[in-house]
């Protein structure tokens, strides 16, 4: 079994002798009776730079008979003048592997250096780094009344940090104006720490270390406790199908001939993590606790699933699931009483765009990304046309789409319990071009998104806020930011693209954000909108004219609300019957109006006329 309290590196308290600092590291197969040697080299941060100050070596002892070949260290640094050393601060390491040569007192360096996969916080780039105690104060929690919010409940908004603002303060800095659409859960792309160049951070290196310069251990926590505080559940894209080519357990053992305990052969995204071997999958399952427990995290939106499914009973995604699924019910945050005969409301996506259905059905996932919903958003923007099949895949029609209502988990006791599933509904993501650019490109040598058109996104944005399953923006969606994404290389994730906050204020940016603003409200107000229950009006929408209707149900309240868009660029009128009795008031424009615009029905099923603007829509409700 992997301990993390045998692993990475912890300081001592500092005193007037210095401090002392504990290194571990597991290297299975890789032994002393073989001649093997690993050093630790350490320098003060401070002292990074100084050409007449060098690293600290130190040889760690093997542990005979540990499970998993660990290698530890207890060092003393004493305080040495004209240097950083035995004081308080951030401690840089980094590891090297030698060997003994036969027959002779030379050792080879078989592994120059390599950082600690077990490393809790890093520096920037490949150096680990351990922090004395003194050097901030305990992180104090203060989200225990927190539970995560229900599946249905979600509006989510996924962000790449430093495109989105800077780091973690910035991301908090945000939390109004993500409040202000609705936002109640972000989704971070990979947190853990990335290269110095930039990068999406799909080539995990660390683990279990949130990226420095983005304000590493304190200032991940800090953003999820403000997240927290403010009503937002906050969810980690985990990479766990490869690894950068630097990942300890790939280069070392590439260096040494040995069979790797994690990695397998090298794939389209690097080396991949082989999870036949019982160490890769303790790993992994070591990380996802850590997040859970260290983190307060909320759950996982886990990359690459398609090549990570082998079955419903599978050791790979399922295995990762099922365990961290059970794990979860013993952390109070994902069940409302803790009691026996609840689910819990841990957020696990998957991103299985093969089979997304079939993932979500046999697995314990609650979620999964899909890209039917924007697919065919691209394909409308892009031809002026609609597809009837996307309002089959906003109302979420089982019998069209495949996607179940529930699944039966376990809980506390192990007692079958049935929990509700859905799948993410999204017309954007950080895979692809944003919406705008498929309804016109500017000319120029450098694409962009034609921002002048930014009125003919205004349906989809309802649709989005008024569809079946969970509905996640991504960043600057909401005032149309513009980004040409290639199809390929590595301009895809190596090219950085900031949110644009200036848009925010401009003429096409501003209408957009308030519809959206909106929208955010509206679903969060009405449980209709919420709801699983839809029904479209096939027989009274007209493809043709680019106005379709559907409408949404609460069985318990007995809310209705019904929908309208129209895709064209004149009015449009639909006829629609009302289904039930009562008086019906159009809400997105609400608060522009001088009187409300309500509809009377006097019977049930009573139909009425409705006269839609282009490229706009309504949301009629009855209460």
């Amino acid at each position: 079994m992997i301990n993390l309290r045998e692993l990475g590196a912890y300081a001592g308290a500092v005193d007037k002798d210095g401090v002392d600092i504990t290194f571990g590291i597991y290297l299975p197969g890789i032994t002393s009776h073989d001649g093997y040697e690993v050093h630790v080299q350490v320098l003060h941060k401070a002292d990074h730079f100084y050409e007449n100050i060098l690293p600290r070596d130190f040889q760690l002892e093997y542990k005979e008979g540990s499970e998993n070949d660990l290698w530890q260290a207890q060092i003393h640094l004493s305080p040495e003048d004209g240097t950083h050393f035995g004081l308080s601060g951030s401690y840089l390491y980094r590891y090297q592997l030698l060997q003994s040569q036969p027959d002779s007192d030379e050792k080879r360096i078989v592994t120059r250096w390599f950082t600690d996969p077990f490393a809790l916080a890093t520096d920037i780039g490949l150096l680990s780094a351990v922090v004395t105690p003194d050097s901030f104060a305990p992180f104090e929690w203060t989200d225990d009344e927190w539970k995560t919010p229900e599946l249905a409940d979600l509006i989510v908004y996924e962000l790449q940090v430093e495109e989105f603002n800077s780091n973690f303060a910035g991301v908090i800095e945000r939390i109004p104006f993500l409040k202000s659409l609705g936002v109640n859960c972000l989704e971070l792309m990979p947190i853990t720490s990335l290269k110095l160049n930039f990068n999406w951070g799909y080539e995990p290196l660390h683990y279990f270390a949130p990226y420095e310069r983005w304000g590493g251990i304190q200032g991940l926590k800090q953003l999820v406790n403000t997240c927290h505080s403010e009503g937002i559940a906050v969810i980690l894209d985990v990479v766990y199908q490869h690894v950068d080519p630097s990942f300890p357990y790939n280069l070392v053992y590439k260096d040494t001939g040995l069979e790797s305990p994690m990695i397998g052969g090298d794939g389209p995204f690097g080396p991949e993590i082989d999870f036949a071997r019982d160490f890769a999958r303790e790993y992994i399952q070591t990380a996802n606790y850590h997040w859970l427990h260290e983190y307060h995290i909320d759950g996982f939106r886990y990359d690459e699933v398609t090549d990570l499914y082998d079955g419903p009973m599978g050791i790979q995604y399922a295995h990762i699931a099922y365990n961290t699924y059970n794990e979860s019910l013993k952390i109070g945050r994902f069940t409302p009483s803790g009691k026996p005969g609840e689910y819990s409301r841990l957020i696990q996506c998957t991103e299985a765009q093969n089979r997304p259905q079939e993932i979500l059905k046999d697995t314990f996932s609650t979620s999964t990304w899909q890209d039917s919903f924007r697919c065919m958003s691209e394909g409308m923007a892009e031809t002026g046309t609609v597809d009837e099949h996307f309002v089959h895949q906003v109302v979420l029609d089982q019998n069209y789409t495949g996607y179940p209502y529930t699944k039966t988990v376990q809980d506390i006791e192990g007692q079958p319990v049935d929990m509700p599933v859905m799948p993410f509904q999204y017309l954007e993501n950080h895979d692809n071009s944003q919406l705008i650019s498929h309804v016109a490109i500017l000319p120029d040598d450098v694409p962009f998104g034609d921002r002048s058109q930014f009125y003919k996104l205004q349906p989809f944005a309802i649709a989005l806020y008024t569809c079946e399953g969970t509905p996640m923006l991504w960043q600057g969606q909401e005032f149309a930011q513009n980004y040409v994404l290639p199809t390929k290389g590595r301009a895809r994730v190596c090219y950085q693209r900031n949110v644009n906050w200036e848009y925010f204020y401009d003429e096409y940016g501003t209408p957009l954000v308030q519809l959206y603003r909106t929208l955010g409200s509206l679903r969060r107000t009405y449980p209709a909108l919420r709801s699983r229950e839809s029904f479209y009006y096939s027989a009274e929408s007209r493809i043709e004219d680019k106005v379709v209707a559907y409408r949404r149900h609460h069985g318990s309240t007995g809310q209705v609300a019904i929908v309208f868009l129209n895709f064209s660029d004149g009015h449009q009128k639909i006829s629609v019957p009302f289904p039930l009795s009562g008086t019906y008031r159009e809400m997105i424009d609400q608060d522009k109006r001088t009187e409300p615009y309500e509809i009377t029905v006097n019977e049930d099923n009573q139909s009425f006329e409705i006269e839609v603007p282009g490229h706009y829509g309504f949301v009629f409700i009855k209460e």
